[in-house]
């Protein structure tokens, strides 16, 4: 199964149309009918709006599995919307130098309840 297949099975599953994709992710509707009609798949810098459109991980639009439930693997990295809480705080935690690092990790540390 491609990409462009899961996007519509996807689409499909939770009732959006074509149009209404193409308006909350700011691709054309032309290129979308292109995905369907000439089984091509969406460029690479098009995959996070359509993963948060769609509601769905980068892992499950590119392999078609979830990382849910207990037949999954457990990933060794993150996909993170550089917009949100987490995205913010790590694009702070890079502009630190290694002692702040250092000491915003103890921090951590003495906070988390493991």
């Amino acid at each position: 199964m491609t990409i462009s297949d899961r996007i519509f099975d996807r689409l499909k599953e939770i009732g959006m149309s074509q149009k209404e994709f193409s308006e909350k992710t700011g691709i054309s509707p032309s290129t979308i009918s292109e995905w369907k009609s000439k089984r091509t798949n969406p460029t690479s810098e098009k995959i996070m709006i359509i993963c948060k459109t769609l509601e769905i991980t980068p892992e499950g639009l590119l392999s078609g599995i979830e990382s849910n439930g207990t037949r999954s693997n457990n990933l060794d990295w993150y996909v993170i919307d550089k917009d949100t809480e987490m995205g913010i705080l790590i694009k702070k935690y890079h502009a630190l130098d290694e002692e702040q690092r250092s000491r915003l990790m103890g921090y951590i540390d003495a906070l988390s309840p493991n």
